[in-house]
């Protein structure tokens, strides 16, 4: 291509970010066609009593889906965005026969594992293709368009799946959606999208001091070597606490409360709905920098969930639910921008791999404390936990997370490292 052809701007490239937009949305979707309804199913049934053995569902899917997110960067750096693209819908193919047909809770655990896969792969990929496009004048708002339309699936997919359940089934109904969403996805990553791996190429300088770090090194940067990116990791990892408790948590908290499976899909859609405000937060954060959304966000998250253990009723329930999600929307697109904004354009897929491998780990390690909370202590214990915890990763982050904005950060990189081809970053 030529450089007038590698000419990077969401305007210039609107169509190939429009298709990276559908199908981030269809990702989402795709994802929350299990939150109102498979806790629900495995409950009523498929006959599960135990609440920690509910969420066992979702350990599965943040263990996939945290190690594979690491792979899926230095993948789409080694192989290109859309290969690793068409794979992850790929994997997804099965998961609607797994959900209609599982005999057993060890079918849908089965199941999640393909998600994680898909969520992986697809989601890395679509957020790499739209910061090649967007460019760094643009990076955060190509990061909040990324996570508003994404989560908004996740919003519309519990919504809808909870409607379908309600009017008719908790299954094969509500799956039948999902079978739609998850071909259709497929179709369009063979035969609309286009790769967009030579953008980062072309943006990047070979011959900075910092370009193409070894893999391993840039596991450890984006780790320890450097606090700001230990401090994102740690509140990408507590932050998806949050998500996890409206996975697994909160269906099964407001249903035992007496409420519909129809109006336990509109508080989890309402929660996740609120983070369509990203489009908002990561442009926002292109102006004022990325720490002060990151902090309001990682407070006003923590309440949400704990106001909700304290408070009764359909409509409390709900306020409190889009009080959560607001947090998110503030806080998740700008921490995943600090690694965009740290690793030189030669890792910085990798580099924002490792960060959706420690966040995206969180899916497992909130689950197995959530479902702990629940089976010994009572569910309103995984409330009062998560709360906590997002209050005490805030502070973490208050105290180490330098701005990284490439305008007015006061965030600098470790320097190299001594020995040629040593792997060890200094911290900074």
């Amino acid at each position: 291509m030529s450089e007038t052809e590698l000419k990077q701007g969401i305007r210039e490239h609107l169509g190939q970010f429009s298709l990276h937009v559908l199908l981030v949305f269809a990702t989402g979707l795709t994802i929350g066609s299990e939150r109102a309804v498979v806790p629900v199913l495995g409950r009523d049934v498929l006959g599960v009593e135990s609440l920690f053995v509910i969420g066992s569902f979702v350990v599965s899917f943040g263990i996939v889906k945290s190690i594979l997110n690491l792979y899926a960067g230095k993948w789409g750096e080694e192989f290109g965005r859309k290969p690793v693209l068409v794979l992850g819908w790929a994997t997804a193919l099965p998961l609607p026969l797994i959900l209609i047909f599982a005999p057993n809770w060890a079918w849908i655990t089965v199941g999640n594992v393909l998600l994680g896969v898909n969520q992986a792969l697809t989601w890395s990929m679509a957020i790499n293709a739209k910061i090649d496009l967007a460019g760094p004048d643009q990076r955060g708002l190509a990061v909040g368009i990324d996570e508003a339309f994404g989560y908004s699936g996740v919003a519309v997919g519990a919504w809808v799946t909870g409607l379908i359940a309600g009017q008719w089934n908790l299954r094969p109904e509500p799956f039948y959606f999902l079978a739609v969403v998850v071909v259709l996805a497929f179709l369009i990553s063979i035969f609309l999208i286009e790769e967009t791996l030579q953008f980062a190429q072309a943006e990047g300088d070979d011959d900075h001091h910092d370009a193409n770090l070894p893999f391993v090194a840039v596991l450890k940067r984006a780790t320890y070597g450097d606090r700001t990116l230990f401090a994102a990791a740690q509140a990408g990892h507590i932050e998806n606490f949050v998500d996890t408790l409206f996975w697994i948590a909160v269906p099964l908290y407001l249903t035992s409360q007496g409420l519909g499976i129809e109006a336990v899909g509109v508080v989890v859609g309402v929660h996740s709905a609120m983070y369509f405000l990203q489009i908002g937060t990561g442009g926002l954060a292109d102006r004022i920098g990325r720490r002060p959304p990151v902090i309001v966000g990682m407070f006003l998250a923590g309440g949400g969930v704990l106001g909700m253990a304290l408070v009764d009723g359909y409509l409390p329930w709900a306020v409190l639910a889009a009080a959560s999600g607001l947090g998110m929307a503030l806080l998740y697109p700008n921490l995943m921008t600090v690694p965009s904004d740290a690793a030189h354009p030669t890792w910085r897929s990798a580099g924002m791999g490792v960060y959706r491998m420690w966040r995206d780990s969180g899916y497992a390690v909130g689950a197995i404390l959530i479902g702990l909370a629940m089976q010994f202590v009572d569910i309103e214990a995984a409330f009062y936990m998560t709360g906590i915890l997002m209050f005490l990763s805030g502070a973490i982050v208050i105290v180490w997370m330098e701005e990284t904005h490439p305008e007015f950060g006061t965030h600098e990189p470790p320097a190299p490292a001594t020995e040629p081809g040593a792997g060890a970053v200094p911290e900074d």
